[in-house]
């Protein structure tokens, strides 16, 4: 038996685009990737249809489907880089501020909401219509081919890159018949001729190319249902609170534009205690190690309390909502009386971390029921700064040494006058706008500030009353949301990488083995192989096959050593 790999004898190499003109229909349609278009593009005089189908057959040609899903990875970019006005308001305007010169292109370029932009939508939907023309021919062609036959056997198997050839005694019959069933047995499918079997095998890398495009679509639906009905709201809990998932309930809310307040599920939750455990000594002494909320949930209107748990990376999942834990922590409960003694403010009033170690800041407003001295309506405000664990007096400024309440201590600053809430204008509630106040002065003229501890109280100045500091509750921040397209989107994702690796894995070839009775009688058996690209596996598939083959069909003796063994015997 000899075997010709013109693939290593260094004899001229076809390749899959000029095997389909030199053999014909054997070497036809082992790929469903449509023809490029002439790049002269379309000749003159075409008129508008022949411009329109042009233009058709350059939008969904597989050429530009990659240069707009490039252009969509590079749109993308400025979202990243940019503060986004539906993820974070407070961010743009800060970036406003510090890139002033850039705003006005910016603008222009919807550079703010780069998702929804019309140059980004433009180039979502140019992808999606590409994708979708070129799959469509495709799909089409490729049942055709599920449909059909391998191709017969060319009249030059030994131009083929694998070729093998060798003479048997066996008969031509019963070396097609032996060569049929052998490659039925490896998963081909065969067809067989007057002289000859030809088998195909590898339609799956063709699937997997359309499954990989089909998914690319997938994604891209995934993603455009996720952006208009997605909705996502953030709500700070104090502990002994409850929140219900309302849209009047979030102290922030942003929703896709075919969002409506109807799609909010009816759940609601009590924050019955939230337990945060540090690090207590070592290099690493403040890290967190378990921040936990335990939570008494009730599903739907009228459902019954149930004992749940939320903790960081492990949301709560309510009826396509996930509740997730995002931060902690913590809310000195204040007093404060008017000059007459009568309590006109009690609440846990929640601070504002600044660092790891939990010093916060935060504002305490009176904004009713308070009058002066003079019996004068009159609202209070407080800038106040909170530390969990105090170093002590002498000790360095208000910053926490350790995140947990081990030394809390609450410093204040106090003013009267007017908060102007009553502006109508939206306002930080961690913050004390001080433009129509004035601070409480000491004695001697000195701004007036205390810092207490707990239980302690704090004198007004000239007896307008006090502030106490009566102790520490906790709060945690819940975020809400509804991402309808993620499950899908996960489903496309997995079908993309699969169909990838089946188009980059799985070889399409064509083996054929052709065996005719010589002149001499012996029949003579030829074994080639075609494959949709150039592979060493395929030499190697073609000379496995030739070799069980041979097994069945063995070599017939050469003619020059049967003469000499007939002499032998004579």
């Amino acid at each position: 038996m000899s075997t010709t790999d013109k693939a290593s004898t260094g004899a001229p190499q076809q390749s899959e685009d000029s095997a389909e003109p030199a053999l014909g229909a054997a070497g036809a349609q082992l790929s469903t990737a449509p023809l490029e278009d002439s790049p002269t593009g379309p000749a003159a005089g075409l008129g508008v249809i022949g411009w329109a189908r042009w233009f058709w057959r350059q939008l969904t040609s597989m050429r530009v489907a990659l240069i707009l899903l490039f252009l969509l990875s590079l749109g993308a970019i400025p979202g990243s880089l940019i503060p986004q006005t539906d993820v974070d308001a407070m961010k743009v305007e800060q970036w406003k501020r510090a890139h002033d010169f850039w705003v006005p292109a910016a603008e222009k370029l919807q550079l703010f909401d780069v998702y929804t932009s019309f140059w980004f939508s433009a180039i979502y939907i140019l992808l999606f219509v590409s994708l979708i023309g070129c799959i469509l021919p495709r799909t089409w062609q490729f049942v055709g081919q599920l449909r059909g036959r391998p191709p017969g056997a060319p009249k030059r198997l030994d131009r083929l890159p694998a070729h093998t050839t060798w003479r048997t005694e066996t008969p031509a019959e019963q070396v097609l018949a032996h060569a049929g069933t052998l490659l039925g047995r490896r998963r081909f499918r065969t067809r067989s001729g007057t002289d000859h079997v030809a088998a195909e095998k590898g339609y799956l890398r063709e699937a997997g190319n359309l499954v990989f495009h089909m998914a690319l679509i997938v994604m891209l639906v995934a993603f455009a249902w996720g952006k208009l009905y997605k909705s996502e709201g953030g709500k700070l809990v104090l502990r002994g609170s409850g929140f219900s998932n309302t849209l009047t309930q979030y102290d922030d809310f942003k929703s896709g534009s075919l969002f409506t307040p109807d799609e909010l599920p009816p759940f609601s939750f009590t924050l019955d205690r939230f337990d945060a455990t540090y690090e207590e000594t070592g290099p690493q002494k403040g890290t967190p190690r378990d921040f936990k909320a335990y939570v008494t949930l009730s599903r739907g209107a009228h459902g019954a309390p149930e004992k749940t748990e939320i903790e960081v990376n492990k949301p709560l999942e309510v009826d396509g909502s996930k509740v997730y834990l995002l931060g902690h922590g913590y809310a000195p409960v204040i007093s404060v009386t008017d000059p007459a003694g009568k309590v006109v403010f009690r609440d846990a009033v929640p601070m504002l971390p600044q660092d790891a170690n939990l010093t916060s800041a935060g504002a305490v407003k009176v904004t009713d029921g308070y009058r002066n001295q003079k019996g004068e309506r009159e609202q209070l405000g407080f800038s106040a700064q909170f530390v969990p664990t105090f170093a002590g007096k002498g000790q360095g400024t208000m910053l926490s040494q350790f995140p947990a309440a081990n030394f809390p201590v609450l410093a204040l600053n106090a003013f009267h006058g007017s908060l102007g809430v009553d502006s109508g204008l939206p306002q930080n509630v961690y913050q004390l706008d001080t433009r129509k106040m004035q601070q409480f002065k000491k004695e001697n003229g000195d701004p007036f500030a205390q810092m207490l501890l707990p239980k302690e109280t704090m004198t007004l100045p000239g007896g307008a009353g006090t502030v106490t500091f009566e102790g520490v509750e906790r709060w945690a921040t819940f975020s809400v949301t509804q991402q309808p397209g993620s499950g899908l989107a996960l489903a496309g994702a997995v079908a993309a990488i699969g169909g990838l690796a089946g188009s980059l894995f799985i070889q399409r070839r064509r083996i054929w083995v052709r065996a005719v009775a010589g002149p001499d009688g012996v029949t003579v058996v030829e074994m080639a192989g075609l494959g949709r690209s150039e592979s060493a596996r395929l030499p190697q598939e073609l000379a496995e096959l030739a070799a069980v083959l041979h097994e069945r069909a063995p070599s017939a003796p050469h003619p020059v050593e049967a003469e000499e063994a007939e002499g032998e015997r004579g």
